[in-house]
C-alpha cells in the first residue's frame, strides 16, 4: 500500500505551498523491478471543516473533498502556511476547530510543516523541547511565542525524526525531496527533482537569502567612520584607524559604535565585506580570488570561510545560485 500523506489545508493558505505535497510525493514512483512504476505515495487533502471551500491568500477559493476524518488514516500529515492562522499566531494556542481535526491524528504519525504552518505544530506542542524552523522573517516572533522550542532561522529544514519544518516556501520542496529521500533512497528522490526541474539538494541555509542591512544611527557619533571604511573595504583597516576618523579613543568609539549600531566595529566590517562579496557574485564575472580582494578579505579562503559561516554556502555555490547564466536568461 502507498504511505499516505495527508495535507491540512487551512483557511488563508498559500497556493503555491500546498501544491508542494502533491508534486513531490505525487510524482514518486518505483524505480525498482518489484515495484517499477507504481505509485510510493498517495496524496490526500482535507479541510479541518466538512468537505467545501477552503479560501486562500489569492484572488480565489478551492473545494476540498475531505473533511477532517481523513486525518485519522494519514501516514505522513503535511500542514503549509496559512495567513488566516488567529490565536495560533497571536497567542500561540488552538481553536476549538482545529483542536479537534487535530484529534483525529494517530499517535506515531510523521507531522511536517511548511514555512509557518509551524506555528499549528508548535500550538498542538508537537515541537515542544525540539529543534525547529520556519520563515526567517517570522523566527523572533516564533521563539518569543514558544520558548519551550530551539528555533533554527538558518536552515531550511529540521528533521527531527517523526517532527519536520522547513523554511519559506520553496524550503517546502527542499523538505519533501528530503522524505523521499529518507524513505525511498537518493535515486527515487533524484528522479522527482527531474521531473519537476529543481535541484535534487541545495546547499546552505535560509541565511543566503535574507537581506541585512546596517541598522540606523540612532545617534550621531560614529557615521563619518563607517562612511570612510565602506570607502575603503578592500584596504587593511584598523580599529584605531576608525576611532581616528572621530577623534575618539578606542575605548570611547567601541562603545558608541555599539550603542548606534548594535554589534562591535569588528563584526560591523566583517558584516560589510561579506556583503560587498556578495554583491560582487551576484553582479559581476570577478574571479573568486578578486572578489576576495575586492571585498577585503584577502584570500580566496577567507572569503570561503567567512560566506560559509555567515550564509552556508561556499562563493561559487552562492554565485550559482544567485546569477543567472546568458542561457538561463534567454
Amino acid at each position: 500500500m502507498p504511505h499516505r500523506v495527508v495535507v491540512l489545508a487551512l483557511d488563508g493558505l498559500i497556493p503555491f505551498e500546498l501544491g508542494i505535497p502533491q508534486r513531490i510525493f505525487g510524482r514518486s514512483v518505483g524505480i525498482e523491478p518489484f515495484n517499477l512504476g507504481h505509485k510510493l505515495y498517495e496524496v490526500v487533502t482535507c479541510s479541518i471543516r466538512p468537505p467545501g471551500r477552503v479560501h486562500t491568500d489569492a484572488d480565489f477559493t478551492i473545494t476540498v473533498e475531505h473533511g477532517p476524518e481523513a486525518l485519522a488514516t494519514a501516514d505522513t500529515v503535511v500542514i503549509p502556511a496559512s495567513y488566516e492562522l488567529g490565536p495560533v499566531h497571536t497567542e500561540g494556542r488552538l481553536t476549538e476547530e482545529l483542536a479537534a481535526a487535530l484529534a483525529y491524528i494517530r499517535p506515531g504519525t510523521r507531522m511536517v510543516s511548511i514555512c509557518t504552518g509551524s506555528y499549528v505544530l508548535a500550538a498542538a506542542g508537537y515541537l515542544d523541547g525540539r529543534p525547529a524552523t520556519t520563515h526567517w522573517s517570522s523566527a523572533d516572533h516564533f521563539q518569543k511565542l514558544f520558548p519551550a522550542i530551539r528555533v533554527d532561522p538558518d536552515v531550511l529544514f529540521i528533521d527531527d525524526g517523526d517532527v519536520l519544518t522547513s523554511a519559506g516556501v520553496a524550503a517546502g520542496i527542499d523538505l519533501c525531496l528530503h522524505i523521499v529521500r529518507r524513505d525511498h533512497g537518493t535515486t527515487v528522490a533524484n528522479d522527482v527533482a527531474r521531473r519537476i526541474v529543481v535541484p535534487p539538494h541545495r546547499d546552505g541555509g535560509q541565511a543566503q537569502y535574507i537581506k541585512r542591512p546596517v541598522p540606523d544611527a540612532q545617534i550621531a557619533g560614529t557615521t563619518t567612520a563607517r562612511a570612510w571604511a565602506l570607502g575603503r573595504l578592500e584596504r587593511p583597516i584598523l580599529l584605531r584607524d576608525m576611532a581616528q576618523q572621530e577623534s575618539m579613543s578606542v575605548r570611547t568609539f567601541t562603545r558608541r559604535f555599539r550603542e548606534e549600531v548594535g554589534i562591535s566595529p569588528v563584526q560591523w566590517l566583517t558584516q560589510q565585506r561579506v556583503e560587498r562579496a556578495r554583491q560582487l557574485l551576484e553582479s559581476t564575472d570577478l574571479s573568486i580570488d578578486q572578489v576576495a580582494r575586492d571585498a577585503g578579505f584577502g584570500t580566496p579562503t577567507s572569503l570561503r570561510q567567512h560566506l560559509q559561516a555567515t550564509l552556508g554556502v561556499s562563493p561559487t555555490m552562492y554565485r550559482r545560485t544567485f546569477r543567472a547564466t546568458v542561457g538561463d536568461r534567454c
